[in-house]
């Protein structure tokens, strides 16, 4: 009796993964095609942010580099999911990712404020090092401009903003007067 339990277990068995078969070999020549989709792609972002970004650090690009591979690779995850049959469990890693991220936004929301803001002073040809600025109780000698705060030379000190407080209100101070 139980032999015959064991039998039919392995047939129900075998039918499934026969029945499963053309999913899978649907989804991992999927995964193949995205991947060199995904080589193609990054290809190119590569080369835009090189030239778009030529006097950033090489570790900033590849970190914008490396931040589309990620969505990327997650795209292809829930679709790889999807093409197997497990489209619940890609629906909910989708939507559980989509509130993450808010989460994640929310809390570096001032980081990304600065950020942004940096972008704009690093683009700004009226805001560079060298140059006497001043932006709310403090001027000084621009020593540095970075993504998220700029460095200040002010009487022999060093001093850090912020890059969005700067970037609300500031003045460049004449050389001449």
């Amino acid at each position: 009796m139980q032999v015959g339990v064991i039998n039919r277990a392995l047939e129900q068995l075998v039918t499934n993964v026969v029945d499963a078969l053309p999913r899978l070999i649907t989804a991992f020549v999927f995964l193949a095609i995205a991947a060199v989709g995904i080589k193609a792609i990054m290809f190119v972002v590569r080369a835009v942010l090189k030239r778009s970004l030529p006097g950033e650090s090489p570790v900033y690009r590849q970190f914008l580099g490396v931040i589309v591979l990620v969505f990327l690779w997650f795209g292809v995850a829930l679709s790889f999911l999807s093409i197997i049959g497990l489209t619940a469990i890609a629906t909910s890693l989708g939507t559980a990712t989509g509130f993450l991220a808010l989460g994640v936004s929310y809390a570096l929301s001032e980081m990304i404020k600065d950020a942004v803001a940096g972008v704009y002073l690093l683009r700004d040809p009226d805001f560079n090092p060298g140059d006497t600025i001043k932006t709310g109780d403090t001027t000084g000698e621009v020593a540095a401009i970075e993504l998220r705060k700029t460095r200040f030379r002010v009487d022999g000190d060093t001093v850090v903003r912020a890059n969005a407080a700067i970037e609300e209100r500031w003045t460049k101070v004449d050389s001449a007067s």
